[in-house]
């Protein structure tokens, strides 16, 4: 199970986001976007999943291409987009927004209990921690076959970020995360893909080792 880009090429209006970018992700695995902000990072999260259209290139699922393909039908053969921001259905409740989800409630709050007590509530008025949570429990219970999040544990506390790296980890996919840093859960020996964009290009692919032995490396 891969997921590719094939010198993907995407434009804001006369601007360039992504400039012929090459990279692939296989599954089941970690692989890691790595860039600041206005790197490319999260366009090239959105050119996978079909919510931007690439001006040239191609997205590669298992061998087929799917550029052409549509966001929902990508969505309808399994592969999961959380976005950085509005990520969940704000005027819903947290119950209401896991009632979404093809994996219900249990499996949601089996990966984030911290969410039960929150059922009630309105997504729109948890903490940005916790929508990020809400977002993720839908993902992670969702059984999808390609899992792609911008940011996942942006505003979480410590310990609920390790538990969602491990989560991410232990899933059966393709999981391809958009990150400013290395995260340190996953610069351990395991196995993760590493990308590191500038400005629309790739500047480096490896492993986490190798990135932290290269000067200004972003872990």
């Amino acid at each position: 199970m891969t997921l590719a880009l094939r010198h993907a090429r995407v434009r804001y209006g006369p601007l360039e986001a992504l400039h012929g970018v090459t990279l692939t992700a296989p599954g089941p695995g970690l692989t890691v976007l790595l860039g600041r902000n206005g790197s490319g990072r999260s366009t090239a999260l959105r050119a996978l999943a079909g919510t931007v259209p690439l001006a040239a290139g191609a997205v590669v699922w298992d061998g087929a291409d799917v550029t052409r393909l549509p966001a929902y039908e990508r969505a309808r053969r399994g592969l999961c987009l959380v976005p950085e921001r509005q990520a969940v259905f704000g005027s819903l409740t947290v119950r209401e927004n896991l009632a979404l989800t093809p994996g219900g409630e249990n499996a949601a709050l089996a990966a984030y209990p911290q969410l039960e007590p929150l059922l009630p509530r309105r997504a729109g008025t948890l903490s940005g921690g916790e929508q990020r949570m809400l977002a993720l429990a839908r993902a992670l219970s969702a059984r999808a076959r390609a899992v792609l999040v911008d940011e996942p544990t942006q505003g979480m506390a410590p310990a609920v970020a390790a538990r969602t790296y491990a989560l991410l980890a232990s899933l059966d996919a393709c999981v391809v995360l958009a990150e400013q840093r290395l995260p340190p859960a996953l610069s351990a020996p395991r196995t993760v893909v590493l990308y590191e964009l500038r400005r629309g290009t790739v500047v480096f692919s490896g492993e986490a080792a190798e990135l932290r032995g290269r000067p200004n490396a972003q872990g």
